[in-house]
């Protein structure tokens, strides 16, 4: 009995001594990402839509347990917004219109972040089916996201290196394709920073602003929408003169009837602070806000808002990301 018994002690260390388990890799992680009392990040992030990528130079602070700051720089034209949570709220920061979004919001909870540690690793940790393997020198894992305004990404593969440092998250849609796709150059793990690094004032002072962004008084014709839900079509189309610039209004009728307002906008001296209903959403190539039954964004110096009682909000941003952001203006 004792022979077999080594016998088998044997075995089971030939078998499984050494073996790295997801569940070893997840405790280790957990304690690892718990434990920071702050990070800082530079990476970069990839959107893309259809033929179409938009690349973002990424730059996030976070420091326990409310604060956050992030980064994003549009690499084709440098434009840059910054996501900040203080004690005061959730603001969207656009430094070169002096503009700043305040909202009454639950980010960065309310859905999956795929450039903050806590949230990739909250979705791995409520991914009961959380699959796990070993490629090329990574540990990689494939967890369920949660985007609830847009249902195509449903998954992401998440890459470790073997001292579980994160390298990529890519997130993909239901056919397997990546739409996300997020690279960490550096992850500091030790930064320190005061309570002022995240307050609304510093972070519009210490901005670079891009001086070629001119306000715009004129808009030369209305920019439509490539996407249309079934039977609804356009009814009419209002021009509107303001003090400083110029209003379109496209109504739309049908279905799904809706409101799309595209008007100019112009750069105050002082800081602007615009309180906000729903929630920041990335649209593209900007940030932007959703409610349940508005959608509205700032790009390349035009203001967009669209309006219905009958699009769900995955409709608002279908037609939202639809709408072409290089408007002939003079």
């Amino acid at each position: 009995m004792k022979k077999i018994i080594g016998i088998c002690a044997i075995l089971l260390l030939l078998t499984g001594c050494g073996k790295t388990t997801k569940k070893d890799i997840l405790k280790d992680l957990n304690k690892k990402i718990n434990s920071m009392n702050s990070y800082y990040i530079e990476g970069n992030m990839e959107i893309i839509n259809n033929e179409d990528v938009y690349k973002y130079n990424i730059n996030v602070s976070y420091k326990a347990k409310d604060f956050y700051r992030v980064s994003l720089k549009n690499d084709s034209n440098g434009h840059e917004q910054i996501i900040l949570k203080n004690k005061e709220g959730v603001f969207v920061l656009t430094p070169s219109l002096n503009k700043s979004f305040k909202f009454e919001s639950e980010w960065p909870y309310s859905n999956s972040q795929v450039y903050l540690l806590e949230s990739i690793l909250k979705d791995m940790k409520n991914d009961k089916s959380l699959e796990f393997k070993e490629e090329n020198g990574n540990y990689v894992f494939t967890s369920k996201v949660n985007y609830p305004n847009n249902r195509t990404l449903i998954k992401q593969n998440i890459y470790f290196d073997k001292n579980l440092n994160l390298k990529k998250v890519d997130v993909l849609n239901e056919e397997g394709n990546i739409e996300i796709k997020m690279i960490f150059n550096k992850i500091d793990t030790k930064p320190k920073f005061d309570d002022e690094y995240f307050s609304l004032n510093k972070n519009i002072e210490v901005s670079i602003v891009d001086e070629s962004i001119k306000p715009v008084t004129k808009i030369d014709d209305a920019i439509f929408p490539m996407f249309l839900p079934d039977n609804t079509t356009l009814k009419s189309k209002d021009t509107i003169s303001k003090n400083d610039g110029e209003r379109i209004i496209l109504t739309f009728e049908g279905d799904k009837p809706f409101v799309l307002v595209e008007e100019t906008i112009s750069i105050p001296e002082e800081l602007e602070i615009i309180p906000t209903i729903g929630e920041p959403t990335m649209l593209i190539d900007t940030i932007g806000s959703l409610s349940d039954n508005s959608v509205s964004w700032i790009s390349n110096g035009m203001q967009y808002y669209i309006s219905s009682s009958a699009l769900s909000e995955e409709e608002l941003l279908s037609v939202a990301k639809s709408i072409s952001t290089i408007p002939v203006m003079k």
